[in-house]
């Protein structure tokens, strides 16, 4: 077992490789009663081409894929997984996001026998026909639900406008049409190709022994039985820099618009270090042009174009990437327009003074960040995913400077990479 220090943080990080593939991280936190534990797949939304393991030809599978066997993985033949959870005073819970599939439980106590359960319950699939049939309805009911949440249509909205060809641009739970295709072998399937420990990570985090957890963890998967790992082939097609469309709205019933000015990112083929470098510099960037101490958020204030609802996000991924700035407003245009002038008189605007700031701002975030081993587990996995490591933030923080960041924001700052999309009430539609 390797043993990875952070000084400046620490924090001591506890690693080992299994002999069937599976990572396992342990971050012993002194003072915690809680532990926090993460079994974490690569595989979400965006994976729908691919090949197959043990196959040669490339398959594409009904979107909504990975959010559906995420839902089915909680089923057994001998009852509802929560229940074990339950009965030793755990709780548990599960996400799908575009680029993975996360299985969690926090609790205080029965830690082993929680992680016990968290493991096998993954790694013992239970598909049939009958059952997969059944789920479609319970899914499709949260698809509906969803497609009545405002926000979250504007959301997808400026997402599906900004992208040509990739999955991203797609729902994570799919649409009713598409889950109405999957069926049992389609999900077994796609978890013999992507549940391999060899493709997922387990990190565990809190009142935890790291010798015991990793011994513990290690006799679990040597009882069991994996095939050799192969190589993933996952496939995707060529996607342009520019957006697919450059405004769109929707009529739904709010009672005022909402919108958001989306910025597809041009720089989507980084890893590791680089990576965080860029991610980082982009937040820091984005809070200098429209965070609550800019001239811009003062001015859009004043003139009352937004209201609380405001916000703006960054969100980067190896192949996709793209920020969102938006609000509900009475004045979506004028706030459109606003956001523009803006992002096109940006490149002075980046002062070293406010950006020092800044920096110290997102470092106090991190640090406290820290004392939350639920947003540790979360973003950890994350991170390592894409070959960066969260504890290596502050001090890649500490090191931008004013170039760095002018540099990183160029990657969004294309006219043609900018696209509207607004959310108005149904009572304002004229034809």
């Amino acid at each position: 077992m390797q043993t990875i220090e952070f000084k400046q943080l620490e924090e001591t990080l506890y690693y080992k490789k299994l002999e069937n593939g599976l990572e396992v991280y342990i971050l012993p936190k002194k003072g915690f009663s809680k532990t926090f534990v993460t079994f974490t797949t690569k595989y979400g939304s965006v994976d729908r081409s691919f090949i197959p393991i043990g196959e040669k030809e490339s398959i594409t599978v009904p979107d909504g894929i990975a959010h559906f066997l995420e839902h089915k993985m909680f089923e057994k033949e001998d009852g509802d997984v929560f229940q074990k959870f339950s009965e030793v005073g755990a709780q548990a819970n599960a996400f799908t996001s575009f680029t993975r599939t996360a299985y969690l439980f926090s609790a205080t106590d029965h830690i082993y026998k929680s992680t016990e359960t968290l493991l096998d319950f993954v790694q013992e699939p239970y598909f049939t026909e009958e059952t997969v049939n059944k789920e479609k309805g319970i899914i499709g009911q949260e698809i509906t639900m969803y497609d009545d949440q405002a926000d979250w249509r504007l959301y997808f909205g400026a997402i599906e406008n900004m992208f040509h060809n990739h999955p991203v641009k797609i729902d994570i739970a799919g649409t009713i049409e598409s889950i109405d295709g999957i069926t049992a072998e389609h999900l077994y399937t796609c978890y013999n190709t992507f549940y391999h420990p060899s493709n997922m990570l387990l990190f565990a985090i809190g009142a935890v022994d790291p010798n015991e957890m990793m011994a513990f963890i290690e006799a679990n998967q040597n009882k069991k039985e994996f095939p050799e790992p192969t190589p993933l082939t996952r496939l995707f097609d060529d996607e342009p820099t520019n957006v697919a469309i450059a405004q769109r709205e929707l009529y739904m019933d709010v009672q005022k618009p909402k919108v958001y000015v989306g910025l597809k990112a041009k720089e989507t083929s980084l890893s590791g270090m680089d990576m965080l470098k860029h991610e980082l510099a982009i937040h820091i960037a984005l809070e200098c042009l429209f965070g609550r101490a800019s001239s811009f958020y003062t001015d859009v204030y004043e003139k009352g174009l937004i209201d609380e609802s405001y916000a703006y996000d960054f969100s980067l991924e190896k192949g996709f990437g793209f920020a969102l700035i938006g609000s509900d407003s009475n004045e979506p245009d004028a706030l459109v327009a606003a956001i523009k002038d803006h992002l096109e008189n940006a490149d002075g605007m980046f002062i070293e003074q406010d950006v020092e700031r800044i920096k110290r701002k997102k470092i106090g975030f991190f640090l406290r960040a820290l004392n939350s081993i639920e947003y540790i587990a979360n973003q950890f996995t994350r991170y390592k995913f894409n070959d960066m490591n969260l504890f290596d933030a502050v001090p890649v923080i500490e090191k931008l400077t004013v170039t760095d960041i002018q540099e990183a924001f160029t990657s969004l700052q294309g006219v043609e990479q900018q696209t509207v999309f607004k959310i108005l009430p149904v009572s304002e539609r004229t034809e």
